[in-house]
């Protein structure tokens, strides 16, 4: 039987998406076969998961489908046992790297991650609370449906499959490892307010993202195209592609990974920072493993909880800190696409300890760059006035805090990196 994780990480209601999702799972079991770990990481306050936990409740039962609804202190309990049990240094700090008190959207995945392995899972499907099924002849648009087929498998096995195939034949004994596709609607980042406000603003504070010394126009190119997805147009039909998949070309609300991935390399355990979840998207690619890119692109919305007076200066410091941290990430992408494939070792399996040479060389770049971020969103926000100004002040009485945490980030990803083997290890047990 092949076992699968199809998870929901969520701190927010979302009962009708619990629903929606639960079809999801009930279509891959019953069209693949397969035996659907349905794992619902509930991070949401207590009222709002005794909703969930109704809503789950009255769930249908569907042969092939299991429903697994945790809250925090169940995923605590879980994460003490499994560090307990792989005997690792500092488990105080490993636990607040897979479970700390902030938002962290590479922390959530990560414990998913974790869980599937103790479940025996082969892949880990991801989808978010802020986002729903398109809709095609009246049914549901559901991507696992060219997740399933392939994951794990050798690409050659696939080609015949998909839509068309954009890969060196030199790579087709290579495992397809990744299965994702994109979003419409609304930007994936909740910034578009700024593009109504100022055109020229919005232009200025997205490049803080782009790579410093890219030329303009590139970087004009690249902020027109960030946080769009793909775009507005609705589903019409299947469309599948057999490559290495851009990382552009996927979101994290939209996408399954082979465990060989995410059992050799955690994500980001980051906290308030947005972003932090793609880092795996970026391997994939940069390795040389194959994916399929499709068009079973789901429908993003954002929940009014970002533009409270509370969540709204919230929100805008995770975006700023994503800014920041791309100092470090640009220079492990960089080091990443360099290597190639010197990312695998013999077995065709991602080096671990290429990647933490690469993120500590990152630590000792110059903070310059990031000094000259948090200048620019400063001048940004103050001319956009009202409540950016606002968070702007906010930000100016935290610039220290804010440069060091983006750099320990960086350094506690590299220390979960390492620790991640015996933790999977562990899980398994």
């Amino acid at each position: 039987m092949n076992r699968v994780c199809l998870t929901l990480p969520t701190n927010r209601a979302c009962s009708a998406t619990l629903t929606a999702l639960h079809a999801e799972a009930r279509y891959a079991a019953r069209r693949f076969g397969a035996d659907i770990e349905l794992l619902i990481l509930d991070s949401a306050d207590d009222r709002t998961r005794a909703d969930h936990t109704r809503t789950v409740a009255a769930l249908p039962p569907a042969p092939g489908v299991t429903v697994r609804h945790l809250g925090e202190e169940a995923q605590r309990d879980m994460l003490r046992q499994i560090i307990r049990k792989a005997g690792l240094p500092e488990p105080d700090r490993l636990l607040r790297l897979m479970l700390p008190p902030a938002v962290s959207y590479g922390a959530c995945t990560n414990r998913a991650f974790l869980l599937a392995a103790s479940l025996g899972c082969r892949s880990v499907h991801r989808r978010d609370s802020d986002s729903t099924y398109q809709l095609h002849a009246g049914q549901p648009v559901f991507p696992v449906h060219h997740e399933l087929p392939w994951l794990g498998r050798p690409a050659a096995e696939a080609a015949a499959a998909v839509t068309r195939t954009d890969l060196d034949p030199e790579l087709a004994h290579r495992p397809v490892s990744l299965a994702g596709a994109s979003f419409i609607g609304e930007l994936s980042v909740d910034i578009g307010e700024i593009r109504r406000l100022d055109e020229a603003v919005y232009h200025d504070v997205v490049g803080l993202w782009v790579p410093g010394d890219w030329p303009e126009e590139r970087k004009r190119e690249l902020v027109e195209e960030s946080f769009t997805g793909a775009g507005t147009a609705p589903f019409t039909g299947d469309h599948a592609t057999l490559t290495l998949v851009d990382p552009m070309r996927v979101d994290m609300c939209n996408v399954a990974f082979d465990h060989a991935v995410y059992e050799r390399i955690p994500l980001p355990p980051a906290t308030d920072t947005i972003g932090s979840d793609y880092f795996l998207l970026h391997l994939v690619h940069d390795a040389g493993l194959p994916g399929i890119l499709h068009n079973r692109h789901i429908e993003n919305f954002h929940t009014p909880e970002r533009r409270t007076d509370t969540g709204f200066p919230a929100y805008q410091r995770r975006f700023v800190k994503f800014l920041l941290s791309m100092l470090y990430f640009h220079h492990v992408y960089d080091r990443m696409a360099a290597e190639g494939d010197r990312l695998l070792d013999d077995h065709r399996r991602v080096r671990a300890d290429r990647i933490v040479e690469f993120l500590r060389e990152s630590t000792a770049l110059d903070r310059a760059e990031n000094i000259w971020r948090l200048d620019r969103v400063d001048t940004a926000y103050r001319k956009l006035g009202g409540r950016y100004a606002t968070v702007a002040d906010r930000l100016a009485a935290e610039r220290e805090r804010l440069l060091d945490e983006a750099a320990t980030d960086i350094e506690d990803y590299a220390h979960l990196i390492e620790a991640w083997p015996a933790l999977i290890e562990a899980a398994r047990a």
